[in-house]
């Protein structure tokens, strides 16, 4: 993006800057590679008594480049001791950057991973195992949360997904000559909000324009936008233009940190408020279409958003629970994903369709974390020598399971932003992984904890 910028002003035009497959691995970063050691300790009971993640993590050379490994495990079960240290290994490579869940991904991987581990070593079933550690409050901050609903996260996935008919011995299920196994995981992700702002333009006719310099990668940002707008303003949604992509449009932070929602529809709500109660002064009466036609011109207002103490009050986070079935060819080392269910607490839900296609889509980024997706460096020059679509093995239609059930749980947090949303982009991959090598586990008895899970760890 910064080329591309620089280009158009040097050129005076737009311009679009073009990588190949092999140099988006030199140009753009890539999620670092990690070593975490996790300890927990408990008693017989289930109860954890501490917590130890260390964890190491590459940079690049000339620049500091962290992640944020560490964050689920202070805050993601209750324990009186918890010790965390996160150390940096310069390398000579690029800086590394945000993958989809970006340190949380890789985090919760280590430690939901510990977890199961524990919960097999105390012959505790491992939903039990979390729910007899489900804290209160944000015991690294010393906050209450501004709302957690893991309890019921757990309580509506385990359902859905058939827990209770599972076996808990390993290889003790099959189907013909498959290995069964069944895993699941904790997620989380922070609840972020940041500046923004916004503008709305009401016109005679009885429709609206609003605009804000947001960008929409993919999640529906268009569609949901436009549906806050239409609601603020007491419109028709098939009267409401949304714009963004546009530098000249009122400024928004990176569409990134699954925020987007949370904060530019913060600041669309807010234009849409004040534009629709100007008009309603002006032009007399409760009806806004009326208004506007006795007004006969423009109504156009500017709004800003920005975050107060909440965060100072409240830990603010989005919760889940995550369930997978996978089979396991015992003779080829061949695993195969054929169960998801997952189901998150992440307050209001503007749209459920393009929300649940979030959550699929990290389901599917979990599963190419978990079995598929690895960088392999040439040790002799530092070079990806898979840089290819060919050899770097991602997630096709034919490794999608048949059933990705997805469920959010309602959630009503008044304090997180004003439209009570927290964001799910990153939230739907986290604990993927962790699912999956447990679910692998309960198949084979085989503990793998370096990704990707391989036929050949297997055999």
């Amino acid at each position: 993006m910064t080329l591309a910028a620089l280009g158009a002003l040097v050129a005076g035009r737009p311009v679009k800057v073009m990588l190949s497959r092999r140099e988006m691995y030199y140009g753009t970063g890539f999620r670092p590679h990690t070593v975490q050691r996790v300890a927990l300790g408990g008693s017989r009971d289930g109860r954890l008594t501490a917590i130890m993640h260390d964890a190491h993590q590459e940079t690049s050379s000339y620049e500091e480049y962290t992640e944020a490994l560490l964050n689920a495990s202070r805050i993601l079960h209750s324990c009186p001791n918890v010790y965390t240290r996160h150390r940096l290994a310069p390398m000579n490579v690029h800086t590394p950057t945000w993958m989809r869940g970006p340190g949380e991904a890789s985090g919760v991987f280590a430690l939901e991973s510990a977890m199961d581990e524990l919960a097999v070593a105390l012959k505790i079933d491992p939903v039990e195992l979390r729910l007899r550690n489900e804290p209160e409050q944000d015991e690294f901050k010393k906050l209450p949360f501004s709302s957690r609903s893991t309890r019921e996260c757990y309580r509506v996935a385990a359902e859905r997904f058939g827990w209770g008919r599972r076996n808990p011995e390993p290889r003790s299920m099959r189907d013909g000559r498959l290995l069964i196994g069944w895993g699941m995981a904790s997620a989380t992700y922070p609840a972020n909000f940041a500046p923004a702002s916004a503008f709305a333009r009401l016109l005679p006719d009885g429709t609206a324009e609003v605009g804000s310099a947001a960008s929409d990668m993919g999640p529906g940002t268009w569609t949901s936008m436009t549906q806050v707008a239409a609601d603020a303003l007491g419109l028709p949604i098939e009267h409401v233009k949304f714009m963004l992509g546009d530098t000249r449009l009122p400024k928004t932070p990176p569409h990134g940190g699954s925020m987007t929602m949370a904060t530019v529809g913060t600041a669309v709500q807010a234009a849409c408020r004040k534009a629709r109660e100007e008009a309603l002064a002006r032009g007399g009466g409760t009806d806004l279409a009326e208004a506007m036609r006795r007004l006969g011109q423009a109504v156009e207002v500017s709004a800003d958003s920005t975050p107060g103490d909440e965060s100072k009050r409240f830990s603010m986070h989005a919760f889940g629970a995550v369930f997978t079935e996978v089979a396991v060819d015992p003779d080829l080392g061949e695993t195969r994903v054929r169960r998801i269910v997952g189901a998150y607490g992440a307050g209001r839900i503007i749209n459920p369709k393009t929300s649940r296609s979030q959550c699929i889509g990290g389901m599917i980024g979990g599963i190419g974390m978990a079995l598929m997706e690895h960088s392999v460096v040439d040790p002799r020059n530092g070079r990806i020598t898979n840089a290819n679509l060919a050899e770097y093995a991602v997630p096709v239609h034919a490794d999608a399971p048949p059933v990705m059930d997805v469920t959010f749980v309602e959630e009503h947090d008044t304090h997180v932003n004003p439209l009570g949303v927290k964001g799910l982009g990153e939230i739907a991959i986290v604990g993927v992984a962790s699912a999956i090598t447990s679910a692998v586990f309960h198949a084979t008895g085989k503990r793998i904890r370096e990704l990707p899970i391989t036929p050949d760890k297997l055999l």
